[in-house]
C-alpha cells in the first residue's frame, strides 16, 4: 500500500507541476510576441485545465486510496466528490473538498466548471428571422449573448496555488506512509 500511496502522490505533485510549466507557456503566449498568440494562449489554457483537473483527480486518488474509498480509481472528480461517496466513505478530507464543489463561488467549483465547459460543443448563435421588408439596419440581432470571459493566468496560477496548499495540508493529517 506504502508504495501506491507514494505514486499517488507523485502523480498529484506532476500534474501541479505540469500546470506550472503550462502557466509559464501561455504568460508568454500573454505577452503576444508570436503571430498564433491567441491560438497558443487557448492551447495552454486549456492544457492548464486538464493538468489541473488531473492534479484534483489525483488528490481525490491519495484520499481514497489512504481511507479505501469505494470507487477509489474512480476516472473522474466528480465520481469521488459526491454526497453519496461521502455517505458510505466519510473523511475530513473529503468533506472539505465535496464542500468546496458545492460553494459555486469556490476556486474548485469553477475549475471544475470550466473543465467541463470543455467538452461543450460550441455554442451556435441562433439566426433571427429576418423580415425581407425591414430595412437592413433593423434586422441586426442585438441580442447576442457575451462570450464567457476566457480564464487568465492569475486566475489559473491562483486555482494551482490552491491545489497545492490543500495537497501538503491533507499529506500532513493522513498518516505518514
Amino acid at each position: 500500500a506504502a508504495a501506491m500511496a507514494r505514486e499517488l502522490y507523485t502523480r498529484t505533485n506532476q500534474k501541479i507541476y505540469f500546470a506550472g510549466l503550462t502557466l509559464e507557456a501561455m504568460r508568454r503566449a500573454e505577452s503576444g510576441q508570436a503571430l498564433n498568440a491567441q491560438a497558443l494562449l487557448q492551447a495552454e489554457r486549456e492544457s492548464c485545465l486538464f493538468h489541473l483537473y488531473g492534479g484534483t483527480l489525483s488528490l481525490c486518488h491519495e484520499i481514497a486510496g489512504y481511507y479505501h474509498v469505494a470507487p477509489a480509481n474512480a476516472p473522474r472528480v466528480e465520481m469521488l466528490l459526491n454526497s453519496s461517496v461521502l455517505a458510505t466513505s466519510p473523511s475530513p478530507e473529503l468533506a472539505e473538498l465535496v464542500e468546496l464543489t458545492l460553494q459555486s463561488d469556490s476556486w474548485l467549483a469553477h475549475l471544475l466548471a470550466a473543465h467541463a465547459a470543455l467538452f461543450v460543443p460550441p455554442h451556435t448563435p441562433k439566426a433571427a428571422k429576418v423580415d425581407p421588408t425591414l430595412p437592413l439596419i433593423n434586422a441586426v440581432n442585438l441580442d447576442e449573448e457575451q462570450a464567457a470571459p476566457e480564464l487568465s493566468s492569475a486566475e489559473l496560477e491562483a486555482w494551482r496555488q490552491q491545489l497545492k496548499v490543500l495537497a501538503l495540508r491533507f499529506r500532513e493529517t493522513l498518516t505518514e506512509w
